[in-house]
């Protein structure tokens, strides 16, 4: 497995691509970025991967990371996306839209597969949780290394309303909470978690993953946990291995 390989993390704010050295495990440059379009349907987000393919010029499949439940390509669920997006075949679509054979994957699955692979569960045996703290909360579970696809784990109920809803980083910007206001919530999401899965490891991934030095000191968790290695970067090069080892 050698060479570039260009992925997409499609997200709520933001569509990022990056080209990916897939031996190495890092990104060949810097991320290129567009505003997630809105609304975000098929067609509007077609157009800025295109845009994207253009100032990164490569060859060979491409990765797709999805913010949905994506079952043998077919785009089953859509969070923080147009709901145009469900019963679409996406692998199919952007295919054929960018003249290249597409793998498209569960967004947190993809960033999870980078961090497993070459970040900060490398290694790591039992089981492991990636969570990505954005838009909304995207999830990824690992069994001794091996992915349990599209959990979807930040729609699990929490004081009655989706986990995701109270504890993303998103809500941290639109309620203005500090970082002590907004760590008991994910220190709630964390203990409920741990109680449904006692994992040997939780990873925190997402942009505010940059930030872990400064809000470390007020998690509370029964089980270790990581910052992401790649941050914001994570599911872009997740994509790019995903794609990458598809058949």
């Amino acid at each position: 497995m050698t060479g570039l390989v260009l992925g997409f993390d499609i997200g709520g704010s933001a569509v990022k691509a990056g080209l990916a050295d897939v031996a190495a495990g890092s990104l060949r440059g810097e991320l290129a970025s567009v505003p997630t379009p809105s609304p975000a349907t098929p067609q509007r987000i077609i157009g800025a991967l295109q845009g994207l393919t253009a100032r990164l010029p490569s060859t060979g499949r491409v990765g797709v990371a999805l913010p949905s439940v994506v079952k043998n390509g077919i785009v089953r669920t859509a969070a923080n996306i147009d709901s145009g997006w469900i019963g679409v075949d996406g692998a199919t679509l952007i295919t054929q839209a960018l003249g290249r054979p597409a793998t498209v994957i569960n967004d947190a699955d993809a960033a999870g597969i980078a961090e497993m692979r070459w970040g900060a569960g490398r290694g790591v045996r039992g089981l492991v949780i990636m969570l990505t703290f954005g838009t909304g909360i995207g999830s990824a579970l690992f069994i001794d290394g091996r992915l349990i696809p599209n959990t979807e784990l930040g729609h699990i109920e929490l004081r009655g309303r989706d986990a995701e809803t109270w504890a993303s980083a998103r809500v941290k910007t639109e309620e203005n909470l500090d970082w002590p206001a907004w760590l008991e919530r994910v220190n709630d999401y964390l203990a409920y978690m741990h109680g449904l899965f006692w994992p040997d490891l939780f990873i925190l991934g997402g942009a505010v993953s940059e930030r872990f030095a400064d809000f470390a000191p007020l998690l509370r968790c029964d089980a270790e946990v990581r910052p992401a290695h790649f941050a914001g970067q994570a599911g872009v090069i997740g994509a790019a291995l995903a794609a990458a080892e598809t058949c």
